[in-house]
């Protein structure tokens, strides 16, 4: 992999680098892609009371809420991750992540991660079908 992104994927793969798990030598890296075109990233920060570690898919929308505002809108989401072992292993976001992914997303936006031996796509609805939701 270069060190220019060329994919959402290398923008995750270049963000999970970032992340700061000592406890759980789990990092995961997002990327998402506006419908603006803009592309944000975001890891996962644990902290030693393991409540108020905040994932990497929530830094991510968290850094495009606070440089755009609340009307960003989300269209593909791209999410990694490498264990403590240093391989990537089935990892789709958690229920919170899903949440508040869904708030700025639309039921067709593609979410990819790793699935069982390859990656997974699908679309927000798919992955959260029963969530809290403004469509």
């Amino acid at each position: 992999m270069s060190n220019t992104p060329k994919s959402l994927k290398d923008h995750a793969e270049l963000a999970v680098q970032k992340a700061y798990a000592p406890y759980s030598k789990f990092s995961v890296g997002a990327a998402i892609l506006l419908e603006s075109g803009e592309i944000y990233t975001g890891c996962n920060v644990e902290n030693i009371s393991s409540g108020l570690t905040v994932c990497a898919e929530r830094n991510a929308v968290g850094k495009a809420v606070s440089d755009l505002g609340g009307g960003i809108r989300i269209k593909e989401v791209f999410v990694t991750n490498i264990n403590e072992h240093g391989k990537t292993i089935h990892c789709s976001p958690c229920g919170a992540c899903r949440q508040v992914l869904a708030e700025f997303s639309t039921p067709e936006t593609k979410v990819s991660y790793h699935g069982e031996g390859d990656i997974t796509t699908t679309t927000m609805k798919n992955l959260l079908p029963d969530g809290f939701d403004h469509y």
